[in-house]
């Protein structure tokens, strides 16, 4: 039965839709990151600045190079060494990366899971889009049936899927300075 729902969300996505997703601690919308139609609709769906930016998540380090300069990066170790797991990174971005996902930063969130079903969305589709799926200010949803309840016909598919229990969202890390800006 996953395996339908991954290729169900993958062909969503390809199409340019937009997809919820169960990530380790919360449900994550997401979509191909370079579709910019797409992007927008989640920005619109979240009531979210485009200027805050967003993360991307993938299932292995090289899915993020076309979006972020690792070699910029003084102690990379230290950022490879958490991953995959559920630190998210702000690694300096390319100058091809669009800016609605740098926002007004010249950085980029980025993440590389361990989860399986992130693992087996991203090894069929790059990295994508992961925020998590609830209007601003809202707590995030922890089930397919919260997501539903936010956003009831907006969402071109949702995988119904459980969360790998971890009880916070990602820490956030500027790989410039090791300071942590979210905790986990």
């Amino acid at each position: 039965m996953k395996k339908l729902h991954v290729k169900k969300a993958i062909h969503v996505c390809q199409r340019g839709g937009i997809i919820a997703y169960p990530t380790e601690a919360v449900f994550g919308l997401g979509c191909i990151p370079v579709y910019e139609h797409s992007v927008q609709r989640i920005f619109k769906l979240k009531r979210r600045s485009i200027r805050k930016g967003l993360i991307l998540i993938a299932g292995e380090i090289n899915q993020l190079e076309e979006f972020v300069d690792f070699s910029k990066v003084k102690n990379l170790k230290a950022v490879f060494h958490t991953w995959p797991g559920p630190i998210t990174w702000l690694i300096p971005a390319r100058r091809t990366t669009p800016i609605w996902l740098t926002g007004e930063h010249n950085t980029l969130a980025v993440r590389v899971s361990s989860y399986d079903l992130i693992k087996s969305l991203c090894s069929e589709l790059g990295p994508i889009v992961s925020t998590s799926a609830n209007p601003h200010n809202a707590p995030p949803a922890k089930s397919s049936q919260r997501v539903r309840a936010y956003f009831p016909r907006e969402i071109d598919y949702v995988i119904p899927a459980k969360i790998a229990n971890n009880e916070n969202p990602s820490e956030i890390r500027d790989a410039q300075t090791g300071n942590i800006l979210r905790s986990g």
